[in-house]
């Protein structure tokens, strides 16, 4: 799927990718998934229905790789603590964003559970991308003493981040922040780590 999306999208420069990804996920916010037509998407970026098609091959992956070019990448952090690289990967996101992010993701969880093209989409463009990288951040802590290399932990630390995130807004009925996010790292994050 990668190489095949990668020789589509060569015509369109960087600068006309980031404009429409921005635009797809501006739509998103508006009006969903399910609501978010290639038609809509051509209209606000002036650009032709068959173009989008041509280069993403249909809506799911164009939704997703918006959301992943809006994302920047966790592996390259390394302050040399495991709690530094949280933190700093923390502070890339002011509080406005994340709570754009968090309706955002509510919005997908949805959706991904009815249509099998997001599911697969979502799954290899943004979860795995995201599990390879975590791991490479956790094998640093690995090699500097801080987690033990048999902590079972390890392969649930996605899980823990994006559940806090989320569940946030369910259980407390507020959007997740810079300052619950540090609290919960220190809570629930290192402690199953050891860290």
């Amino acid at each position: 799927m990668a190489e095949t999306a990668t020789a589509r999208r060569s015509r369109i420069t960087p600068e006309r990718e980031a404009e429409l990804y921005a635009a797809v996920l501006d739509l998103l916010r508006e009006v969903g998934y399910d609501a978010l037509t290639m038609d809509a998407v051509a209209a606000r970026t002036k650009s032709s229905k068959a173009t989008l098609y041509r280069q993403w091959g249909g809506k799911a992956e164009l939704v997703v790789r918006a959301m992943r070019h809006s994302k920047r990448g966790i592996a390259d952090v390394d302050t040399g603590s495991l709690r530094g690289d949280f933190l700093e990967l923390l502070a890339r996101e002011d509080d406005c964003v994340m709570e754009q992010n968090s309706a955002l993701m509510r919005a997908l969880a949805m959706a991904v559970h009815s249509n099998p093209d997001l599911l697969k989409a979502f799954r290899e463009l943004l979860i795995e991308p995201e599990i390879v990288e975590m791991r490479k951040v956790l094998q640093r802590a690995v090699d500097r003493g801080e987690i033990r290399p048999d902590n079972p932990a390890m392969d649930y630390v996605l899980h823990m981040v994006i559940g806090g995130f989320a569940a946030r807004t369910f259980i407390d009925e507020r959007p997740p922040t810079q300052e619950f996010l540090r609290k919960y790292f220190d809570a629930v994050v290192f402690p199953a780590l050891g860290a």
